[in-house]
């Protein structure tokens, strides 16, 4: 498109008019020679004197009349084929001369490098280079790397670029078929390492698993019940304390808790412990996102606690990180009321801890009644959870629309609806629509059914088109209601099921199963005997 579309002698000579200098020789430049193409139009232009032929060194070059002062002062030793008079009316010198063709050069030439240009009009680089850098000064082209895979530094006027990409976006987005919902919710579990086969292994493939579920809040007791196990083949509670323990995850809970939207004066609400309190776990190295989460006013916390996790929240926010027993010791409390308070704090989204083995006590307080010799609370510190406004907004948001990249591989409106601490969709539409622009994410129509935009990594995408080609076996694949997998009522036709970590929610090739069926053992049962049927 960049390249004149001439149709006749007069639209010849306005391209001249801009290129100053036409080559007949492009192939620098991948453009058929012009005298091939316009041939006769030369002629003519030749013949009304408009226009004339110029050798330089053995190669030949095409000049309007009005610029013929400027070419001569760009080639002092050019010969002219048929000598005409110059219609120009400045002369200009040689570094205005160049400046003014590099500029009618790029406004036709699309993407190239300063020496495809040298090589093309047989000018200095280094002086090519100069007009590019004064060309970029004016804000009127830009440097980069487009269409080259060898990391050779290119230039493109600004339009072109901008034109350039819409067409580029808009040919990504027609080689998109979507796929169905149903079909989605086959991909879904091998994306998140659910389905057989899939699953990984160890602490690192433990953290990949964190990695990808970051942010999404489940109750407390589910974690490590019904979620890792089925995403981490063998897993070790062992391998979460240490990934804890070395600060590379933390967890805690990130929504504000129901009685602190309400607190007030006049309000009685209190936070309750309990052990289906939503808590999340984020990788520390990744956590940009917290900060667009919204934070919580320390006095609306307060009167929603009770007086010893009052005291226990002072303590922290006085005396920093403490160990249990500090905390004990410092506030006069009993154990088992420093426990209490410690879990309406964890529940209120206000503590956290090094360790998550400082949770599991508090799930399961018996375990706290162990009689080894050193107490299970001695795991790890506990903590205030710090949450602060973003310092940068965009960053922040840009972390949260990679979070929901990493979860689900494709984001669109309503697969969102059971995420708790995200901020507006309008400002990750615009966010979205943002890394697209920058080639690092895919929009388009990808799953059929569903309004508005829809986005997606481009592993996802190739990913997504493998199992629209992939027949249904059968597969039966169940998770908690309390799982991110639960889009029941939302992707999928069907009664939304709650998300309570006692209940379970089943699909068979991506269609939800009737939950009135059998549990969540009957269901593994029948899983396997269909996959020993079927020879898997």
């Amino acid at each position: 498109e960049a390249w004149p579309d001439v149709r006749d002698a007069d639209e010849l000579h306005d391209a001249l008019l801009t290129l100053i200098a036409l080559p007949e020789d492009l192939a620098a430049l991948d453009h058929p020679g012009p005298r091939e193409v316009w041939g006769t139009y030369f002629d003519e232009l030749q013949q009304q004197r408009r226009a004339t032929r110029a050798q330089v060194g053995g190669h030949y070059f095409w000049i309007a009349a009005e610029k013929l002062t400027s070419f001569r002062a760009l080639y002092p030793d050019s010969a002219l084929e048929s000598p005409i008079d110059s219609a120009e009316r400045e002369s200009p010198s040689a570094d205005d001369a160049r400046l003014a063709m590099v500029t009618g050069w790029m406004m036709h030439s699309g993407p190239v490098t300063a020496e495809q240009l040298a090589t093309a009009l047989h000018q200095p680089v280094n002086e090519i280079d100069i007009a590019l850098f004064r060309l970029e000064a004016k804000g009127s082209i830009l440097r980069g790397k487009f269409a080259r895979h060898d990391g050779v530094t290119e230039w493109c006027d600004r339009r072109l670029l901008a034109r350039i990409h819409r067409l580029t976006l808009g040919v990504l987005r027609k080689q998109i078929q979507p796929v169905t919902p149903a079909q989605l919710m086959r991909w879904l579990p091998r994306w998140q390492h659910v389905a057989s086969g899939t699953q990984l292994s160890g602490e690192r493939g433990l953290l990949e698993v964190l990695r990808q579920l970051q942010g999404f809040e489940i109750p407390a007791n589910a974690w490590e019940k019904q979620i890792l196990p089925q995403r981490v083949k063998d897993y070790d509670p062992k391998d979460l304390d240490h990934l804890c323990l070395t600060g590379a995850v933390g967890w805690g809970r990130l929504s504000p808790h129901p009685a602190t939207l309400e607190a007030s004066a006049e309000s009685n609400r209190r936070v309750v412990p309990t052990s289906v309190a939503p808590v999340t776990f984020f990788l520390r190295d990744e956590s940009d996102w917290m900060t667009s989460v919204r934070y919580q006013q320390p006095n609306a916390i307060e009167r929603c606690l009770s007086p010893v996790a009052n005291e226990v929240f002072t303590y922290l926010q006085s005396r920093g990180a403490s160990f249990f027993a500090d905390i004990v010791r410092g506030t006069g409390k009993l154990k088992a009321e420093v426990e209490t308070g410690l879990w309406e704090l964890v529940a209120a989204g206000v503590v956290t801890a090094d360790g998550f083995d400082n949770l599991r006590t508090l799930v399961s307080p018996k375990r706290s009644n162990s009689t080894a010799r050193r107490p299970r609370h001695s795991a790890g510190r506990w903590t205030i959870m710090h949450s602060e406004p973003a310092r940068d907004h965009a960053a922040a948001l840009e972390a949260t629309c990679r979070m929901l990249l990493d979860r689900y591989g494709v984001v669109f409106r309503e697969l969102l609806a059971r995420e708790s601490v995200l901020p507006k969709w309008r400002e990750l539409l615009l966010t979205f629509r943002r890394l697209e622009d920058r080639g690092e994410v895919r929009g388009g129509r990808f799953i059929s059914g569903f309004i508005g935009e829809q986005f997606a990594l481009p592993e996802a995408v190739e990913s997504l088109r493998a199992i629209r080609n992939a027949q249904p076996a059968g597969e039966i694949i169940t998770v908690s209601a309390a799982d991110p997998l639960n889009l029941a009522g939302i992707i999928v036709p069907g009664e939304r099921v709650p998300a309570i970590s006692g209940h379970n929610v089943s699909f068979r090739d991506g269609s939800l199963l009737d939950q009135s069926g059998p549990s969540l053992a009957a269901r593994d049962a029948a899983t396997e005997a269909i996959r020993s049927a079927s020879g898997h």
